[in-house]
């Protein structure tokens, strides 16, 4: 029984971390459209359909769409 248990648990943890994405839809595909993921905004470089934004020190970072929908975005701000 216990063994069940476990395995009730841990799908239930991939659920959590991509229902950011989830009620977020697809991302958006607009040249400068923002979306945010893990406190940070990020914006749309549509001439390279890449997602740029900062790290949590400030550093420039640059995300696929694919490296985005693995983080959790949403279309506002929240922690």
């Amino acid at each position: 029984m216990s063994t069940s248990t476990e395995t009730e648990t841990e799908p239930a943890k991939p659920r959590t971390a991509r229902a950011g994405s989830h009620g977020a839809g697809p991302l958006p595909t607009a040249p400068c459209s923002v979306v945010w993921s893990k406190g940070h905004a990020y914006v749309l470089e549509g001439f390279r359909a890449r997602w740029v934004g900062v790290d949590d020190r400030g550093r420039p970072q640059a995300l696929s769409g694919d490296e985005l929908q693995r983080r959790g975005w949403s279309r506002t701000r929240h922690h």
